[in-house]
């Protein structure tokens, strides 16, 4: 009986070693580190200049939108590429009560974005996001904004991990083509 827990934790750990090996092969590596692909990923978002964001919104979005962005690609640099983000946010009432007040919102954030090669002023990525955000509506109106304004920033830093994954995809694939 004490051969059965054995053969069994060989068997496991055979498979774990045949998945690495597997996963080793077909190119899978960590698109964020601190070596190997990571580090030049990390040189080229410090290479990114966000552009300020026009902002229409009551929760200052596109400030919160741009200062996410500058501090998760560490850039701001003013270097060789360029970020322009457009940003649109609609708002939509989705809980009514029999009276037909609206008790909870749905704020949609969508973000335009262009990436520009400062050098030859090509676009060279370009795209849409979108980011959803969630608040209630108390009885206080001034709770109602900051429940708002709470509910923009976390669609803001969403939207911005977000823009920062497809940048380093794209970065990423770019440099496996050469």
């Amino acid at each position: 009986m004490s051969e059965i827990p054995l053969v069994k934790t060989r068997m496991v750990g055979c498979a774990a070693l045949g998945a690495a090996l597997l996963l080793s092969g077909c190119g899978f590596h960590p698109l964020y580190g601190s070596e190997g692909v990571g580090s030049e990923l990390g040189r080229t978002f410090a290479d990114i200049y966000v552009e300020p964001i026009a902002d229409y919104g009551v929760a200052n979005t596109g400030y919160e939108l741009r200062n996410a962005l500058i501090n998760l690609l560490d850039s701001n640099q003013g270097g060789r590429y360029r970020l322009k983000l457009t940003l649109t946010e609609t708002t939509q009432g989705i809980a009514l009560e029999t009276d037909a007040s609206i008790t909870r919102y749905n704020d949609t954030l969508t973000v335009n974005y262009t990436l520009t090669d400062s050098e030859s002023g090509k676009v060279i990525k370009q795209g849409l996001e979108t980011a959803l955000s969630a608040y209630n509506v108390a009885s206080n109106p001034y709770s109602t904004l900051i429940a708002q304004q709470a509910a923009d920033k976390t669609a803001a830093q969403d939207m911005a991990e977000r823009l920062r994954l497809e940048l380093g995809v794209f970065f990423d694939q770019r440099s496996v083509r050469g």
